[in-house]
């Protein structure tokens, strides 16, 4: 893909460059240069696979691990003279010390449009690229390249192609004829120049990659049909029940499925040295697998160690060793409500699922009344239980685990059904006491207020109340819908005289669960 990116922005190098045309070769460089990263961490990787295996055996692996340090060597100096060609190019262009283009990046140079200093820098002021910077690294792949095939046997080279090939039939946009470093370096932007380089440095990487590999492989070539032998053992899941069974595969990688192994497995064991192998149990193989089976029948950690034995390409006898560890445990279940350890009608109950061992997402859950889902905005799960269930009925939460193929239940967990409690009722922020008519006259409306220390949310709404005042002897009585004073109990209270009590009482509210309330009477003294 990169490439071909590549490929597309040379093409378009006759037009005006333009700022998007800039943008564009800054993002084709940030991908090669990831690439790049990407190239020597895994041939950093391969290194270490070869010093293991020079470890084991100096006699057999040393000459194929000196043809790789060799590759090494040949890409590490071919890398920093292109490295060096980039910063002197950044220098001139830029007109800024070496130094300095070594720490600039390219999205910050003032001068990554100019293509009259870089062509001058690849062609040396000659029309096809005789002089200057590109015909000495032409000339410097074309050694490497020789120099890299020739570290393979003569008989093996034909196998591996390993680019960098500067001897193609290069094209403009008239289908004139050009050599490598016309194509690549005539008339191209700073920008597009250090983004060429980087990709060369790319195909440097993958022809090392390549041939290290190629040696790496080539150590076991006579050993085995295929390469990279280890002995492998895979489990279906390191985590089992009590009542289940551990299951594994035990394999020689890569296999041939003309070759049976031998396994032989002791239990509680870190190791099995070959003098123990007559107290293992023997397993044996089928089309180059080992397929085997170990108990959990109590719970902790179980440790194994084994000897898979297989013939090689000569006949003799290799001999592997492996070891792994499973563990038991009972099947568990934790499921607590977030908040209180019950769950109430007509709210949203934040509730936690977990079993230990199995992640997450491996887990559904199932809930006998209401509704059970994840939380659609965080971590956890809710319940909403909408209405009162008829008689006596608590909800049951059931969990279930996704384990390789089967869905196992891990058990229930059962929660009592609650209302939420009764909101209190409040004129003026007040229950009771001593108020002013004005200060009724101006807050003319009951409001239901939630309970102090109760974190769930619940809306509720008035839906009737009775307002009662006290004339001597007398008593007038007002009823209303709805959570405000009616005219005619404004009237009474702004006719109402100091030291008179006034009282709300018969208040019925509502909320989300449908359930109807009678809430607390407000009693006051007028001031």
């Amino acid at each position: 893909m990169i490439a071909m990116m590549y490929l597309v922005l040379t093409a378009l190098l006759a037009l005006n460059v333009s700022k998007e045309m800039l943008d564009a070769f800054l993002v084709v460089n940030e991908s090669v240069e990831l690439t790049n990263e990407n190239f020597t961490q895994k041939l950093d990787d391969t290194y270490k696979a070869f010093n293991k295996k020079l470890q084991n055996d100096q006699v057999k692996v040393k000459p194929f691990y000196l043809k790789a340090q060799e590759a090494r060597e040949m890409s590490d100096q071919m890398v920093g003279f292109i490295d060096s060609l980039k910063y002197e190019l950044i220098s001139i262009t830029e007109k800024i010390p070496v130094d300095s283009a070594k720490m600039l990046p390219l999205k910050d140079a003032k001068n990554k449009d100019d293509y009259d200093t870089p062509t001058n820098f690849f062609m040396g002021g000659s029309d096809d690229g005789s002089k200057g910077a590109g015909i000495a690294l032409k000339n410097r792949i074309d050694n490497y390249r020789v120099e890299m095939i020739e570290l393979l046997p003569p008989d093996d080279r034909k196998h591996i192609k390993l680019g960098l090939d500067t001897q193609g039939d290069y094209r403009d946009n008239e289908e004139l004829k050009l050599n490598w470093q016309q194509y690549n370096f005539y008339q191209t932007i700073l920008a597009a120049d250090v983004a060429i380089l980087n990709k060369i440095i790319t195909e440097v990487y993958n022809a090392e990659f390549d041939v290290v590999n190629f040696l790496l492989d080539a150590v076991d070539a006579k050993d085995f049909k295929y390469d990279n032998i280890d002995a492998k053992i895979l489990p279906k899941g390191d985590y089992v029940f009590v009542g289940d069974e551990y299951h594994a595969e035990a394999i020689v990688a890569a296999y041939s499925t003309t070759q049976n192994p031998e396994v032989f497995i002791k239990m509680g064991v870190d190791s099995l040295p070959e003098s123990q192998i007559a107290s293992a149990r023997p397993i044996a193989g089928e089309k180059g697998l080992v397929r085997f089976s170990l108990p959990a029948t109590e719970e902790g950690i179980k440790k194994y160690a084994g000897i898979i034995r297989v013939k090689g390409g000569t006949g003799d006898v290799n001999t592997y060793h492996f070891h792994n560890e499973y563990t038991v445990a009972r099947p568990s279940l934790t499921v607590s409500a977030t908040k209180m350890n019950v769950f109430y009608i007509g709210v949203d109950n934040p509730v936690d699922i977990s079993s230990p061992g199995i992640p997450n997402e491996r887990l559904s859950a199932e809930i006998n009344i209401g509704r059970l889902f994840r939380n659609p905005n965080g971590e956890g799960w809710l319940v909403k239980v909408d209405k009162k269930p008829q008689g006596k009925v608590n909800a049951v939460i059931s969990v279930y685990a996704q384990i390789d193929d089967a869905k196992k239940k891990m058990g229930e967990q059962v929660f009592r059904l609650r209302t939420v409690p009764d909101p209190i009722a409040k004129i003026a922020n007040k229950t009771d006491g001593a108020i002013s008519s004005n200060a009724l006259i101006y807050s003319p409306t009951i409001v239901p207020v939630k309970p102090e220390n109760f974190d769930f949310d619940m809306t509720f709404r008035i839906l009737s109340f009775d307002m009662v005042l006290l004339q001597g002897e007398t008593t007038t009585t007002e009823s209303t819908n709805g959570s405000n004073f009616s005219d005619k109990m404004k009237d009474l209270i702004k006719n109402a005289k100091r030291g008179q009590r006034i009282w709300f009482e018969n208040i019925v509210a509502t909320g989300s669960d449908d359930e109807t309330r009678q809430l607390n009477t407000i009693m006051f003294t007028i001031n």
